[in-house]
């Protein structure tokens, strides 16, 4: 088998070309990616039910908007906590019940109580689901042209326009790929 070069910590763009309607304009953070497989989350897709119906502790520590985003179409049922951690939570300074994904972004231990990381904290999103890849699939989806892989900033994270997230973060790209974020989104009405 060929190795495979990490893309953890990296976005995915969903390419205007890419059909599944679960990752229509997606953003996806890669919070783990190797040769068994990669898991991530959908940076923008808010749904409309608040951190506090559903983990309460955590609400106060969401950013804006408070609501849970589903981070993909496996295991809705589940949660997953990504936090920014100013600083990057550097040497002995991580703080309990925080593991470095990348940089300043990482995963928050959701059984953990909210107190220990309130004050560590820079920002924090809920995701229900998480978006999954088996061995070579991703690779795969790459070859296709279905996503652009970009570099992430810990602003990404909390941004407090998800709407807006997939063209932003085209627009900030050099070259051709800024021109994507100008695609229409419906191109028949051209």
């Amino acid at each position: 088998m060929t190795e495979v070069s990490s893309l953890t910590g990296r976005l995915l763009v969903a390419t205007p070309a890419l059909a599944d309607p679960n990752f229509d304009r997606a953003v996806v953070l890669l919070l783990d990616h190797d040769e068994e497989g990669s898991l991530g989350v959908v940076l923008n897709r808010p749904t409309p039910v608040g951190v506090g119906d559903i983990l309460e502790g955590w609400a106060e520590l969401a950013g804006e908007p408070g609501v849970v985003f589903q981070g993909g179409p496996v295991s809705l049922d589940s949660a997953l906590g990504v936090a920014v951690i100013p600083g990057g939570g550097d040497g002995d300074h991580t703080p309990l019940g925080w593991r470095r994904v990348h940089g300043a972004i990482g995963l928050v231990d959701l059984e953990a109580p909210p107190e220990l990381l309130a004050s560590a904290l820079g920002s924090l999103r809920i995701f229900a689901g998480y978006a999954g890849w088996g061995p070579g699939q991703l690779e795969d989806e790459l070859t296709e042209g279905a996503w652009y892989v970009v570099e992430s900033e810990p602003g990404d994270v909390s941004s407090p326009a998800p709407e807006r997230l997939w063209r932003e973060v085209l627009r900030r790209q050099r070259g051709d790929l800024a021109m994507v974020a100008t695609y229409p989104d419906d191109p028949s009405l051209n």
